[in-house]
């Protein structure tokens, strides 16, 4: 009995967190535009055909407000209806422009800077900062500036709940550094499953092995070289996005152009690595164009991994870092040697759960995927403006609910809470994130993918998280899910 107190999660302090419900608000009475929208078309066909004709003329133009009531009402994959029309809209435009389809042309030579991607990350252009070595990626459309920065822990889920506490608490701080900075655009962390090239092994047998060509020593490297490749390993990098609209002052401070802005990452580069290591996070250093050019090659072509670790001098030119060849469909994205899916998080634990509630999908074995969480922070003023205006829009929504006899829904009476609760921690001077979390899942033939996801799926339902095959934008997806390169969907 005293060895079950003294191991207990409230002998030392864990505690459970709970996060807040997906905000599904809408203008009016919970229904967002388009609803009201197609709403609004039915009713005036229904009002014009009662003025006009009288019954026949509605009978006749019951098509038109039975559609509409379709579309605002009817509920498709989580969505509206009418929810659909924008997104199905925009991949047939896509399809017919045969944006889907990307084919490198190898003989072409590509304008100095840019990286080999396909879609809108073709944009992104590569600068390497003279005084750290660390590539540096240029966003020009969303006008930010990233750089990565690879970082090492240990199994969070071995270490005792006391510990587990304080490095939640540290690792809190950091992101408290992040939201006070006013100059962060987004943070982004990835951690990534991928096939053990024996690196670690060979570098083992170098260091300690005698390889004197007796029988011991020649089963041994036989062995490394078979067991190696066989593993599997995680990899955990941290990306830091600069903001150029809100540092443009500061950028032109230090002399402007993409010579201040790096001036400017890097002040902030070094606050976050100051942050890291005071929450026991091992920065393993800031990745050159080398290794972001080997992370762009491996999440395309995942085949070409282990070839890469293994051997240093190819495959470290971002120029031709990128895929061969891309295909999308509608919820599937095959590259040169896999097929890709991405799940988005759509909701978060309803229920209190503990710091490590992740764990069945970061430790879900025989998989390879990579999981991106996309922290965004929110201004204090901002985010006072959003719970204001929230709050008001609760308790409009419930006084007009009571007018027209509606009952009160406990969803309802949960989000108010919700709301009461990020504005306790406002007041209190915590910072507010808005978090994003992509699952991104490779496999080399579509059944196999197929597989991955159910488990990836079934993980994340023990993980009491719910996921959503994202469809119409899996390509963009895989940037922002597989990509460190701290961009949006």
């Amino acid at each position: 009995m005293s060895s079950q107190q003294s191991t207990s999660g409230v002998e030392f302090g864990l505690r459970a967190v709970q996060f807040s419900r997906l905000t599904r608000r809408g203008i009016l009475l919970g229904l967002s535009l388009p609803q009201l929208i197609v709403l609004a078309t039915g009713v005036l066909s229904i009002v014009g055909a009662l003025y006009a004709g009288g019954g026949i003329l509605l009978a006749w133009t019951a098509p038109v407000w039975l559609l509409c009531a379709a579309l605002a009402w009817t509920p498709v994959g989580g969505r509206k209806l009418i929810e659909w029309v924008p997104v199905t809209f925009r991949w047939v435009a896509r399809t017919q422009k045969r944006q889907t389809v990307y084919r490198r042309r190898v003989v072409k030579p590509r304008p100095a800077g840019t990286l080999a991607l396909p879609g809108d990350a073709a944009a992104l252009r590569e600068w390497e900062d003279p005084e750290t070595g660390a590539a540096m990626i240029h966003d020009p459309h969303q006008q930010t500036l990233t750089a990565i920065v690879g970082v090492s822990h240990p199994a969070f889920a071995l270490l005792d709940p006391g510990e587990q506490e304080r490095r939640v608490a540290a690792w809190g701080r950091v992101l408290a550094t992040t939201c006070r900075s006013g100059r962060i655009a987004r943070l982004q962390v990835c951690e990534r499953t991928l096939p053990d090239g024996g690196s670690g092994l060979v570098e083992w047998w170098h260091r300690h092995g005698h390889d004197d060509g007796s029988w011991t020593s020649t089963v041994y490297r036989e062995l490394i070289d078979r067991a190696g490749p066989a593993g599997e390993r995680h990899a955990t990098t941290i990306s830091l996005a600069l903001d150029l609209r809100a540092a443009a002052r500061q950028v032109r401070t230090n002399g402007g152009g993409i010579k201040g802005a790096a001036a400017v990452l890097r002040q902030e580069m070094t606050t976050l690595v100051t942050a890291l290591r005071a929450a026991e996070l091992t920065v393993t250093g800031w990745l050159t164009p080398a290794h972001v050019a080997v992370i762009l090659r491996s999440a395309y072509d995942p085949a070409t991994a282990a070839i890469l670790e293994r051997h240093a001098d190819i495959g470290r030119t971002l120029a031709t870092a990128g895929p061969v060849a891309v295909t999308e469909s509608w919820d599937r994205l095959r590259s040169d040697s896999a097929f890709h899916a991405v799940l988005w998080v759509s909701e978060w634990p309803r229920s209190q759960v503990h710091p490590g509630f992740l764990a069945p999908v970061l430790l879900s074995s025989g998989i390879q995927r990579a999981f991106s969480l996309v922290c965004t922070p929110i201004r204090s003023d901002q985010a006072a403006r959003d719970i204001r205006k929230k709050k008001t829009e609760l308790i409009s929504d419930a006084a007009q609910r009571q007018k027209m006899g509606q009952i009160e829904d406990a969803s309802q009476t949960a989000e108010y809470g919700d709301v009461l609760q990020q504005e306790a921690d406002l007041t209190a001077g915590h910072g507010v994130l808005r978090y994003t979390g992509l699952i991104s899942v490779s496999a080399p033939t579509p059944e196999e993918l197929d597989t991955a996801v159910a488990a990836i799926e079934q993980a994340a339902i023990q993980a009491s998280c719910e996921t959503r095959r994202l469809v119409g934008q899996q390509a963009q997806a895989f940037t922002v899910a597989a990509l460190p390169l701290c961009r949006t969907v």
